[in-house]
């Protein structure tokens, strides 16, 4: 049998084909605009999804035994919000997970709400970039709009609705809505009330491995499946990266390193830190995770190469870095404001440490270690927990360079384990649609039997140690400019 998993990302749809054993058989990316109407604000039309989907489907099964093609499941940029009327057309742009135009209402829910009660309602506090916070901005700022909502979506679901009828979600995504309780796996009835919403006007909730409904005929038709073909109901992207990487179980760790960047815990038991740093979510394996998101992660090496020195050669440029560990320039990677632990949507980037002899690789070089040491302030939160990780998995764009990769290993101090498959978000929602028509017994036994190992780099004791003073240094910048950046915005 083939499954197909659909990673809905910002930038682009991509769309993988994978049999029972695992083995990608084709991927098909389909790019679609993004939209910054104000400065602060991203946007993206859910019409472009769809249509860009659809292509990516008709690509991905053209030469396909399409009988064969048994389900298919999501991965997909957490947080956005998407708004459809009573006709099920969506009422504006979706406002996306790095938007930062929420300030005045995540102050709100923080401050006059409280951090504790919404710790306690929701087990996280809010981050700009949460569905809640938007929720209240557009009853705030666009009354005519947020009086029209009939259902309350997430850009992944959309698509879900849009191929199967039904209006669903995940427990993995709809944790980052700040609507619901995580612990308990149901939305916050104080929540809505909070945000002046009804929980008609959600979606269902599904575990990420259950099954929706199947392809609506008209969809079936066109992309010439079966009706028959599952919609599985799939996971927000980190929560699917992470089944894609097999970081599912207790204990078990992943970085992330896409245009956001991540480090992910997956956990049997329920848990949140005292100072709600890191998310605290329910797992796509029917469990619960920690994770720490930084906003900008390859994102940034990808602004500094394209935008700011203008080469599309990556290799060339890592090639010239020597001297690991030993770089006197530092660069904090808050381009689009920074959520863990910070969560901050005023802190900026910033380069410190130049002098004369500074040179590009030397900049080039405190880019990627500025990603690595934002996502250590991470993992110092999950250490303060008493939770003990000696190696990570890895994915996303970043993971492809192995001087990062180095970095990272030797940043954290633990071992860094490359996967056969790269593909995240995309091999994971493939793996779930598996586990929901029954191919596998649980989402663990998928990942245990389809995700390999096939190399690992080891922390050098002598490099750590210099990281390590480096680390103690670039942790003191932040606190440093942190009233300079509410000034400068």
């Amino acid at each position: 049998m083939l499954y197909i998993g659909v990673d809905l990302g910002t930038s682009a749809v991509k769309l993988l084909l994978m049999d029972e054993k695992g083995a990608i058989k084709k991927i098909v990316s389909k790019e679609y605009p993004l939209f910054f109407p104000h400065p602060g604000w991203s946007e993206q039309k859910p019409e472009d999804w769809f249509e860009q989907t659809m292509a990516g489907l008709k690509e991905l099964v053209s030469d396909c035994d399409k009988a064969s093609i048994a389900g298919i499941s999501f991965g997909g940029q957490m947080h956005g919000l998407v708004v459809l009327d009573k006709e099920d057309k969506v009422i504006r742009p979706a406002i996306l997970w790095n938007d930062g135009r929420t300030g005045e209402e995540t102050d709100y829910l923080n401050q006059v709400i409280g951090k504790d009660k919404l710790s306690e309602y929701t087990a996280n506090i809010a981050f700009a970039g949460f569905t809640a916070p938007k929720i209240l901005w557009m009853k705030n700022k666009e009354p005519e709009n947020f009086a029209k909502i009939e259902k309350i979506m997430l850009p992944k679901d959309y698509l879900a609705y849009k191929l199967s009828g039904v209006h669903c979600t995940d427990v993995s995504d709809a944790s980052g809505m700040l609507l619901l309780d995580v612990k308990n796996r149901c939305w916050s009835d104080e929540m809505c009330e909070i945000c002046g919403i009804r929980k008609e006007q959600l979606a269902q909730i599904f575990e990420s491995y259950e099954v929706v409904g199947t392809l609506l005929p008209e969809i079936a038709e066109e992309l010439g499946l079966s009706a028959d073909v599952k919609v599985i109901a799939g996971a927000g992207d980190n929560a699917a990266a992470a089944v894609g990487t097999g970081t599912v179980g207790d204990g078990m760790c992943n970085i992330s390193l896409g245009t956001s960047g991540t480090i992910f815990i997956s956990s049997r038991s329920f848990c949140v830190d005292s100072n709600n740093a890191l998310h605290a979510f329910a797992h796509a394996d029917g469990k619960y995770h920690l994770m720490g998101c930084m906003l900008s992660a390859a994102s940034c090496n990808k602004w500094w190469m394209d935008d700011i020195i203008g080469t599309s050669d990556y290799a060339k440029e890592q090639a010239e870095i020597t001297g690991l560990g030993e770089n006197h320039v530092f660069f904090l990677p808050y381009l689009m404001g920074e959520r863990s632990p910070h969560n901050n949507p005023n802190a900026r980037g910033t380069f410190i440490g130049m002098t004369m002899d500074t040179t590009r690789a030397d900049m080039t070089q405190a880019v990627l270690e500025g990603v690595a040491f934002a996502l250590r302030d991470s993992f110092e939160v999950a250490k303060s927990l008493g939770i003990h990780i000696e190696r990570t998995k890895i994915c996303g764009g970043g993971a492809k360079s192995p001087l990062w990769k180095k970095i990272m290993a030797n940043v954290l101090g633990i071992k860094v384990d490359m996967i056969e498959s790269e593909e995240g978000p995309g091999y994971g929602g493939a793996i779930l649609a598996a586990v929901g028509c029954g191919e596998f017994a649980s989402v663990e036994e998928a990942a245990d039997k389809l995700v390999k190992v096939v190399g690992t780099v080891e922390p050098d004791p002598e490099l750590t140690a210099k990281y390590e003073e480096r680390y103690q240094q670039f942790r003191q910048i932040y606190p440093a400019c942190k009233e300079l950046f509410d000034k400068i915005i």
